[in-house]
């Protein structure tokens, strides 16, 4: 599921990494205006473990060689919020990136932007959220999520 480098020229890989920090920036700043810092960090931590955790469990795709894994961006905007959710995907996928060789440092801006500004700041706020307003049941969280992943992916 992540980018690898060689899929990315430097130019790319810089501009990803330019519209990346933005959004990490934006995010970041967002969670000091509204106050959610002390509030949501030990969600934040235990909910990056535990993405972390199963992010790293791979499962096959038959029939095109290749292997998947949970995303995480949804989850992870469900449950703390699009900007609190930015940055700690950002910190799972760095950690991922420098110790398991997950993508790569130059394909790194890419990987949080598809797979952690997306989901969590698009997706999340104009699929996810208004599918859950109006009455919150299990089959609307279902289908909320269903669509939101397929969406994000």
């Amino acid at each position: 599921m992540h980018m690898s480098d060689a899929l990315l020229s430097p130019a790319v890989g810089g501009a990803m990494y330019a519209v990346s920090a933005v959004s990490i920036a934006y995010a970041v700043q967002k969670i000091k205006k509204d106050d959610l810092g002390e509030k949501n960090l030990p969600m934040m931590a235990v909910a990056g473990a535990f993405t972390f955790a199963a992010q790293m469990i791979n499962f096959t795709i038959p029939g095109t060689g290749s292997s998947g894994h949970i995303g995480g961006g949804i989850l992870l905007a469900g449950l703390l919020g699009g900007t609190p959710a930015v940055v700690t995907l950002t910190a799972v996928l760095l950690i991922q990136c420098l110790f398991f060789a997950d993508g790569g440092l130059l394909a790194l801006g890419a990987n949080i932007f598809n797979m952690g500004v997306i989901p969590c700041l698009f997706v999340c706020p104009l699929i996810f959220r208004p599918i859950l307003r109006k009455d919150v049941t299990h089959k609307r969280i279902v289908i909320a999520s269903v669509v939101s992943c397929v969406v994000g992916l």
